[in-house]
């Protein structure tokens, strides 16, 4: 709908907010082409502009003409307010904006605002060793790049969730708006909650064209598109044109409308006390693709066509597209905007809010500068107990469940603490957060409906990117959480994880950005156990795509029984700028550690489990390794027989909770040196490494250790279906007797006894395929399988 309320600006105002437009775009140009004369106090020449040009255009004047008229009411009406640009490539816009209100000289002082200032800051755009072309983490203000599209809007959400006084403009392009993520994130409006969270305001930048098409939403009907937004509970607003005076007043006077709209909901909401969903106002944008660019370029469409997208002119060889860049520039009438000096004039510069008013200084936006540390429960007091190893069973993420639950309570005051699952919460055990909290949901509810308030706390979405993008949001601004998921399905957000880690990665070397809570993930209902669903489900590759990113940021541990998650869990709510991956089965399971036992082993990260090896006092024959529940759990097993069928084998046991050990510590702040892998390893003998997920990753880890040669790594071979959970690890020569037959055939053995042992290993194997297709369910020896090979205490 288009406002109907009085002329909100006066001649004065809008000749203002006409010129500080006028400098942002003018500093966007000049970030794009200039290398040097930035005020064009000579003519300007080839030799002024930079050799590669590169940047985007096209979205950059709106997202300039977005920011000035925000600036005029968050002062108007003391709003605490970010901006998030989804169409992050308008980078230099977001650039201009920031240097325009002085929060980017503060933080880089030699960027100026003078001749010379405003000369390193066209020169560092896009250039070797200067900024990236984005919002980029060296963007003050900025929490969301917008290289890869889509997330703006999740971001926008999870950064007001308990965050009542806070105002996320989110401009969504329209190109952006094509995308996955982006179109299921519309529906966070029912998730929002008037009277404890904060607001967003969508704006959806519609200019018509992405790099060399049309946006599907340009070419729709007008009620097409509004039909569309009011369906998915926004209240549009449109705001329509070309020409710059009649786009100010309207857009000065819809923002008007809208901020007295969120102002009416949220005094009714907080009036009403149980808060009902509300329909939020939104803006729609058309304006030119490339506005204010020249209408023409070589005879062929320039504004408010695809060309503009980039770089509306590449090749500046040609005399006459120097001559075009100076009239396009000077159009903007730099003498009336900047003093000799360079220096923006005062009373443009006075529009702009002050202090931490400004988007570019928002603390919200440098969300480590409001991080409280969380308070966490003492761990230790939801230990299982364990007297023996193998003696008791338990279901992991059920305990870690419980630890969450308390440490949601005790964090209720501060509302600073998140779970986010797509609709795997309580299949993956957490369900006891659920005796303290609710489901966020401010859709309709039914009586008979479970958990479902409005001020919950755990956020539950079929959606990995919803609650991946929620969650980055959240954290972003000054807040913890954690996100579970099946293992398979995790890889849905891979390039969301790309993203949020290359952040954290910059972040580490900017020092003005203060570190925030980590990302930390549960990987549950993993490989191993999705027999019942089948082969669609076992995937556990999503660690070997987290390795790759920086060893700075990425962490990743798979705890073998509860004591030892407890551990980590309690480690990964307290880190700082990691992602880390948890990995850890659900189901019932055999418990190896005791508590003090856990703590020491999960400190170290790797370790010799003496209680299950033999080879003390000499050196062992060979080397059982393990990583991960199951196969810890299938390697006890295969120690458990070799003690029968060969006794006199000497077998260390090593376990490996972090998973980065076993990178060298050159590579990894985590890893071990050579002289310590060597001591655990050994430099000769065989190692059968038992393995979570795919094989080739522990290769990947250790190729440069000594004893990489012997090292021989079962794990999952994508075989896989709907079977039983045993044949899980028989497909994948995973299971206790393959193991023991690797080591047979890896340590020299005298005599016929490890002849016979070898068959008789087949013969089980054999034995298992018969009685599950006979009986549908594994053997009674390996469902009721106990350790009892225990020669010392739990402890290590």
């Amino acid at each position: 709908m288009q406002p109907t309320m009085p002329e909100t600006l006066n001649p004065e105002q809008l000749k203002k907010i006409d010129a500080y437009w006028r400098a942002a775009n003018y500093l966007s140009v000049g970030q794009i082409y200039l290398y040097d004369n930035p005020l064009l106090k000579k003519p300007l020449k080839k030799a002024h502009i930079k050799p590669r040009l590169l940047g985007h255009w096209g979205t950059t004047p709106g997202l300039n003409f977005i920011y000035v008229h925000l600036n005029r009411i968050i002062t108007q009406h003391d709003l605490n307010m970010i901006y998030i640009a989804g169409p992050g490539h308008g980078g230099p816009g977001l650039v201009a904006n920031t240097y325009l209100e002085g929060t980017y000289c503060e933080v880089y002082p030699d960027v100026s605002q003078d001749e010379q200032g405003m000369k390193r800051l066209f020169k560092q755009f896009s250039f070797p060793g200067g900024i990236p072309s984005h919002v980029a983490p060296e963007t003050p203000g900025s929490i969301h790049e917008g290289g890869e599209l889509g997330y703006s809007l999740s971001h926008a959400y999870g950064a007001v969730f308990d965050n009542p006084d806070l105002i996320a403009v989110c401009v969504v392009g329209d190109g952006e708006a094509e995308t996955g993520p982006l179109a299921t994130s519309w529906h966070s409006n029912k998730f929002l909650n008037p009277v404890t969270d904060g607001v967003v305001l969508p704006i959806l930048h519609l200019n018509g064209y992405k790099i060399a098409n049309p946006t599907v939403l340009a070419r729709i009907s007008h009620d097409e598109l509004d039909h569309l937004f009011r369906g998915y509970g926004y209240n549009p607003y449109f705001v329509e044109g070309r020409d710059p005076s009649k786009m100010h007043r309207l857009m000065a006077a819809t923002l008007d409308a809208v901020m007295q709209d969120i102002q009416r909901i949220k005094t009714v909401s907080r009036k009403e006390g149980t808060p009902k969903r509300p329909v939020w106002p939104m803006i729609v944008l058309r304006t030119p693709k490339g506005w204010t660019c020249p209408p023409q370029i070589d005879g062929k469409r320039t504004e408010d066509y695809w060309r503009s997208h980039q770089v509306p002119m590449g090749d500046m060889d040609k005399p006459t597209h120097v001559k075009i860049l100076e009239q396009w520039m000077k159009s903007y009438k730099p003498q009336e905007l900047f003093d000799k000096s360079g220096r923006f004039k005062p009373e443009l510069a006075e529009l702009a809010p002050k202090s931490d008013r400004r988007m570019s200084a928002n603390p919200h936006a440098n969300g480590g500068l409001l991080l409280k540390d969380l308070r966490l429960p003492d761990f230790r007091r939801y230990a299982v107990a364990v007297k023996q190893p193998g003696a008791v069973e338990a279901e992991a993420t059920r305990i870690m469940g419980a630890f969450l639950r308390d440490t949601m309570k005790i964090n209720m005051e501060h509302r600073n603490f998140r779970l986010f699952s797509p609709d795997e919460n309580n299949s993956n055990r957490w369900q006891d957060v659920l005796d303290i909290t609710n489901r966020a949901w401010m859709a309709e509810r039914q009586p008979y409906d479970d958990h479902l308030a409005p001020d919950g706390r755990v956020m539950e979405m079929l959606s990995e990117h919803q609650c991946q993008g929620w969650l980055e949001g959240y954290l972003l601004t000054g807040r913890h959480g954690f996100f579970s998921c099946y293992e398979a399905f995790i890889h849905i957000i891979d390039s969301m994880f790309n993203q949020h880690a290359k952040w954290l990665k910059v972040c580490n070397h900017i020092p003005w950005r203060r570190p925030i809570a980590s990302l930390n993930y549960l990987l549950s209902s993993h490989v191993w156990r999705q027999d019942h669903n089948g082969f669609s489900h076992q995937d556990p590759g999503f660690i070997d795509h987290v390795v790759n990113k920086k060893a700075e940021v990425i962490r990743v541990y798979l705890p073998p029984d509860a004591n030892t998650l407890l551990s980590v869990t309690d480690h990964c709510l307290r880190s700082r700028n990691h992602v880390n991956v948890i990995v850890a089965g659900k189901q019932s399971a055999p418990q190896w550690l005791d508590m003090d036992a856990a703590v020491k082993h999960c400190t170290a990260g790797i370790g010799i489990w003496e209680w299950a090896s033999n080879d003390r006092n000499s050196e062992p024959d060979v080397v059982m390794a393990c990583c991960g529940d199951v196969p810890t759990l299938e390697t006890l097993a295969a120690v458990s027989l070799l003690r029968t069928y060969l006794p006199k084998v000497r077998v260390r046991v090593v376990n490996v909770v972090d998973l980065m050990k076993l990178q060298p510590s050159a590579e990894h702040p985590n890893g071990l040196s050579d002289k310590d892998f060597d001591a655990l390893f050994t430099t000769d003998k065989p190692v059968i490494f038992a393995f979570h997920g795919y094989p080739w990753l522990i290769h990947r880890l250790t190729y440069r250790r000594t004893n990489h040669k012997n090292l021989h790594v079962r794990g999952y071979k994508e075989e896989g279906t709907t079977s039983t959970p045993f044949d899980m690890v028989v497909m994948n020569d995973l299971d206790r007797f393959h193991l023991v037959a690797d080591v047979i055939d890896r340590i020299p053995l005298r005599g016929s006894r490890a002849d016979y042992a070898k068959q008789a290993l087949r013969d089980k194997r054999i034995e298992h395929k018969q009685y599950i297709a006979e009986q549908g369910e594994d053997m009674p020896e390996i469902r009721q399988w106990k350790w009892s090979g225990s020669r010392k205490s739990v402890r290590k």
